[in-house]
């Protein structure tokens, strides 16, 4: 393990040593953890990120290969836009 010099606040110093006393721990021990977390959620977060990567792209594969059926409104099939036009004009 090496050792890490950081600078904070006076209030900040002050809230983390009653925060480490809380949890039963030390200031450099709540560091420490605190910056594995970040450490792997950041892994776990590019490991997503990556995972959904592939997948977009094998996807749009699959829907490219796929033509989609529209369907028509009801307005347009029974022919009332045209009845609205020559009404109109």
């Amino acid at each position: 393990m090496k050792n890490l010099t950081i600078t904070v606040e006076d209030s900040v110093l002050e809230w983390a040593r009653i925060e480490a006393a809380r949890r039963g721990t030390s200031v450099s021990r709540m560091v420490g953890d605190f910056m594995a977390e970040m450490m792997q959620r950041e892994d776990a977060y590019e490991r997503a990120y990556l995972a959904w990567r592939t997948d977009e792209r094998s996807w749009q594969a699959q829907v490219a290969a796929k033509p989609i059926a529209r369907r028509a409104s009801a307005a347009r099939t029974s022919g009332q836009n045209n009845q609205k036009t020559a009404e109109g004009a």
